[in-house]
């Protein structure tokens, strides 16, 4: 049996407590104990202490991301899923949805496997975990297929979406959708009603056509404002109807970039903490520096933080959970508790994995992030195990 490990004296956010010189302690990958004195309840431990300034926060989840460190999703590899797995870490993020891309069928079909393979063997200790994949397309609206690439876009299909998730051994957990396109309120009843979230984007879709959607059991939204039909005041549209409906959760890229800071600052206020979720849909720039990339087949060019194609539409990003996490609570004025709710709260409850990630209670994975003062990271571990340690 392996030795406890006891983070001591930072400041400890528990599941339900702020614990000002507390203490968390985790064994064979799960969560021993949290609280606020140690005293003697663990005999034999691996003590790292911490300042009292540093803080110890769950691991955040990243439900949207393609790549990052030169590697991809529709790589399809393991090397390039292993790639991704090893280097999230270092920004806090200790598991993830792998992310596609509107691609031809084969290559989704070789996406979907890889990642199925990659799940069902051991995942790599020190590795954030691949929880599943977000299908991103390509049952989407060509007017707003943003970098998605509009020639390989098809109509929803029930029978075709059974057909992938039997490839990826039912590990489909997040499906992108355009609710106004034939077909569409079939396919998210049926996700709905198995396990999977449905979540509106690249859409073109009106108020009632969002509203038909939400009925149907769509719950999610991706990336709220970029590839969507935008506010109206005679016509409240996408942005309109997932701003006003508490059954749907909100993805925000908050790279100050793909929305402006007041709107996510609007967007926070409007739906509060546990109806937003910070993603980074980041491709796989992310890590490395300016220059020429390929975003499924396709050319982005990385400059001072934008990545973006040869017109200047918006290809991703290269954006970091921790930035994310900082530029948020720049924006909004909202506490670090309230971004623990955006970044590890509301993706397990909406994965329905809060039983075991998305806080930091006894039994859980011990999926553990240590910041300092500035929110920086210092430490990060993945199900027990040190992922990344700050020189």
């Amino acid at each position: 049996m392996k030795k406890t490990t006891v983070l001591q004296n930072g400041i400890v956010y528990s599941e339900d407590k702020i614990y000002a010189g507390g203490f968390l302690s985790f064994q064979n990958g799960k969560i021993k104990d949290v609280g606020q004195e140690m005293m003697d309840r663990v005999a034999s431990h691996e003590a790292i202490h911490l300042p009292d300034s540093y803080h110890v926060i769950p691991g955040m989840i990243d439900v949207h991301i393609h790549g990052a460190n030169g590697a991809d999703t529709m790589d399809a590899t393991y090397d390039s899923l292993k790639r991704i797995a090893n280097v999230l870490p270092q920004e806090g993020v200790t598991s993830f949805l792998a992310t596609t891309l509107t691609q031809k069928r084969d290559k989704i079909e070789n996406a979907l496997r890889n990642a199925a393979q990659y799940i069902q063997n051991q995942q790599p200790d020190g590795h954030a975990e691949l929880l599943g994949v977000h299908l991103e397309g390509p049952f989407i609206s060509e007017k707003r297929a943003g970098a998605q690439p509009v020639e390989c876009i098809l109509k929803p299909d029930l029978q075709m979406f059974l057909r992938w998730q039997e490839i990826a051994l039912e590990s489909i957990k997040m499906v992108t959708i355009a609710p106004e396109l034939e077909g569409s309120l079939e396919l998210i009843n049926y996700l709905s009603k198995h396990g999977v979230i449905a979540s509106i984007g690249h859409t073109d879709a009106t108020y009632e056509e969002v509203l038909q959607g939400i009925q149907a059991g769509a719950s999610h939204a991706t990336h709220l404002f970029n590839g969507m039909r935008g506010l109206h005041h005679r016509e409240p549209g996408v942005v309109g109807a997932v701003l006003l409906h508490d059954e749907v959760s909100a993805e925000l890229i908050a790279d100050g970039i793909h929305v402006r800071p007041e709107l996510v600052k609007l967007t926070y206020l409007q739906k509060g903490r546990e109806k937003v979720m910070l993603i980074t849909d980041a491709m796989r720039a992310k890590c490395l520096g300016d220059g020429l990339y390929d975003f499924g087949g396709q050319k982005v060019t990385v400059q001072t933080g934008r990545a973006t194609l040869y017109d200047g539409t918006l290809a991703g990003s290269v954006l970091k959970m921790t930035d994310a996490a900082r530029n948020t609570m720049k924006f909004t004025g909202c506490s670090i508790q309230d971004i623990l709710y955006m970044t590890s709260v509301n993706p397990a409850k909406q994965l329905n994995i809060f039983d075991r990630k998305g806080s930091l209670s006894l039994g859980k994975d011990a999926d553990v992030v240590v910041l300092d003062e500035q929110l920086e990271i210092v430490m990060a571990f993945c199900r027990g195990q040190l992922a990344y340690c700050r020189n």
